[in-house]
């Protein structure tokens, strides 16, 4: 999309969920209950959960994304006929403890090693991100886990982009913003970052303000993009 390298970064900071963390994994985990079900379930708990974000941040109406999560859950569960208290807490349970992407923990080390500073961005409260992070191992390996909570409103309101800059203590032109959901990428190149779409499960291009930088399909490639070998 742009020049094969991008120069002059000092940070990155990532979207969490579908970016380091797999959210199908929550579902696929407890497949032997869910069946074929599993994979309707994952699309339309997600497609809600990210709905419910849009509209509570119009209606003024925030409230934090383990609750949204749960209301996603509930959603999805009674479109499918899914009627079960057990399996409801086991899903939520293990949104907790979510798998990372296989390659985002030595993507992480190289950039650290690297001396770029990184940090995860994440409509998740501070609870969800910091034992998704724990889980999975990236505790050490991240600067800053940034929750909207501190902002009281959800992604795209640029008052959660602004939350890299202040806590990395660096402008967003010197910054790369990785996110796999592509509104989510087009909202942070408009605001002002270097963005990398890992483009995970092969969208379309979005038709809103903002210019991606490059698009990748893994993290792998990153260190490559930012000139680190």
């Amino acid at each position: 999309m742009a020049a094969k390298t991008i120069t002059g970064i000092k940070a990155c900071v990532f979207d969490a969920y579908g970016t380091l963390f797999d959210i199908a994994a929550a579902a696929n985990r407890c497949k032997d209950a869910l069946g074929d079900k599993a994979g309707p379930l994952t699309d339309i708990w997600r497609t809600k959960q990210l709905q419910y974000t849009w509209l509570r941040s119009l209606m003024r109406e925030y409230t934090e994304f383990w609750k949204v999560t749960g209301d996603a859950l509930d959603y999805a569960m009674a479109t499918l006929g899914i009627e079960d208290k057990a399996l409801r807490k086991r899903l939520m349970e293990v949104y907790l403890h979510l798998d990372a992407y296989p390659e985002v923990k030595d993507m992480l080390k190289t950039l650290k090693d690297a001396g770029i500073k990184t940090a995860v961005l994440t409509n998740g409260n501070p609870r969800m991100v910091k034992a998704a992070v724990k889980s999975a191992g990236l505790t050490k390996l991240l600067d800053a886990c940034l929750s909207v909570d501190s902002v009281g409103i959800y992604k795209p309101d640029p008052r959660v982009y602004k939350l890299g800059e202040t806590a990395l203590k660096t402008k967003a032109k010197n910054a790369c913003f990785m996110s796999s959901n592509a509104w989510d990428a087009w909202a942070a190149a408009h605001f002002g970052y270097n963005v990398v779409w890992v483009n995970r499960f092969g969208q379309q291009p979005e038709r809103l303000p903002g210019k991606i930088k490059r698009e990748i399909r893994s993290l792998t490639e990153l260190p490559a993009i930012l000139g680190i070998r």
